[in-house]
């Protein structure tokens, strides 16, 4: 049987981070670097703890066995330490789109130029050798930051799907769509590369 290449997690790596394909030796630093800024404590997302990391693990890789997933470890170049966790989610190879989502990134990382290349890496692989036509991005509406981050991508708003969601507390998830089109990231590219290399 042929892997699927979407679901398929390959090495990426650019002068700042380097996208690990994601496995169960990386628990032990996921663990610890899910503590810098104790990212579990964010009411408008889902975190892992660091008791919990190798169940996320797991379960992201048998999300990857199903055709459903590709994960990845994120790795800063300057220390050499892991900091976070990126996927392609809900993929759609028959459609040629992906979601880039269930990331999370430790509080040292965050506002560097880490998130902006790993979403370089991820969107390049997307559009040039997955050949997608969309690529999707969903956040909480509450999360300020990330909507932030992803609109600084190039990413359009397509829409908020309200109550879209239940969280653990019982409360709604009203989830904010963007998307990047194929016909779009020529445009978005050049964004990003001359945002990279101003830093």
């Amino acid at each position: 049987m042929t892997a699927n290449p979407y679901s398929t997690p390959v090495m990426l790596e650019g002068s700042t981070v380097r996208l690990e394909p994601l496995s169960a030796a990386h628990v032990p630093e996921l663990a610890e670097a899910v503590k810098d800024g104790e990212l579990w404590n964010l009411w408008y997302t889902r975190i892992p703890t660091p008791e919990s990391m190798a169940a996320e693990v797991e379960s992201r890789l048998a999300q990857q066995a199903a055709g459903s997933m590709a994960p990845w470890a994120v790795r800063r170049l300057d220390t050499g330490a892991l900091c976070g966790m990126t996927t392609y989610m809900n993929i759609k190879a028959e459609h040629r789109r992906v979601e880039i989502g269930s990331t999370w990134l430790a509080a040292s990382a965050q506002r560097t130029l880490i998130n902006a290349e790993a979403k370089y890496l991820l969107l390049t692989r997307a559009f040039e050798e997955l050949d997608c036509i969309a690529v999707e991005f969903r956040t909480h509406w509450h999360n300020h930051a990330s909507r932030a981050a992803i609109a600084r991508l190039g990413a359009k708003q397509d829409g908020v799907l309200r109550s879209n969601e239940l969280w653990v507390d019982g409360s709604r998830r009203d989830v904010v769509v963007f998307s990047i089109l194929d016909s779009e990231w020529s445009s978005v590219r050049l964004g990003l590369t001359h945002r990279l290399a101003r830093n």
